[in-house]
């Protein structure tokens, strides 16, 4: 990518939400029960992830009943997240729970309103046939949510990722406008 392809890039919507907090950095085996009721994996390059989150963020109102948690970001740690790769936590929204269990879909919804005293906006999940509907819907959305936030393929946001992390977490942007810095300094 060139730098003007670069200077196009809009800068990353969130950028105050830990990669991983440090109550779960031993997350691996043992589970220590951290402080939080749910930990949300949330997509930190995905404008309408972020608004939710930023609502959700207001309403715990520093209260900590929530984690987020931005698997975007360059220091995502799977090991931190009971082994949720970035590619498993792009398919979907996943949550951990205070307890340890990872959980998917609307359900982490339900948790993190919850969580913040908002439980009764998914209370309608608790009836099975509207349960359904609301998982077929979310999951209906979540397959498409890239395209509809004008993001790239899938796959194109792997090869991105993949090129960063081959970049020593720099992004492509970055190693562009270091390689013109270079080139230019040699002439």
């Amino acid at each position: 990518r060139g730098a003007a392809d670069c200077a196009r890039r809009a800068p990353r919507a969130f950028s105050r939400v830990r990669a991983a907090s440090a109550s779960a950095r031993d997350a691996g085996a043992t589970w220590t029960r951290p402080s939080w009721d749910v930990r949300v994996l949330f997509d930190g390059d995905c404008p309408l992830c972020v608004r939710e989150v930023n609502f959700l963020r207001a309403q715990d109102g520093g209260r900590g009943k929530l984690d987020l948690v931005d698997i975007a970001s360059e220091t995502y740690d799977p090991a931190a997240n009971r082994g949720v790769d970035f590619e498993t936590a792009m398919s979907t929204i996943h949550g951990i729970t205070n307890e340890g269990e990872v959980i998917t879909g609307v359900p982490v919804f339900e948790r993190a309103y919850a969580a913040v005293g908002l439980g009764w906006v998914y209370a309608f999940t608790k009836v099975p046939a509207l349960s359904r509907a609301a998982t077929a819907l979310y999951d209906f959305w979540a397959e498409r949510r890239l395209a509809v936030t004008g993001r790239p393929t899938m796959r194109e946001v792997m090869r991105l990722r993949e090129q960063r992390e081959a970049a020593g977490g720099r992004t492509a942007c970055a190693a562009a406008t270091n390689a013109d810095a270079a080139g230019s300094e040699r002439t």
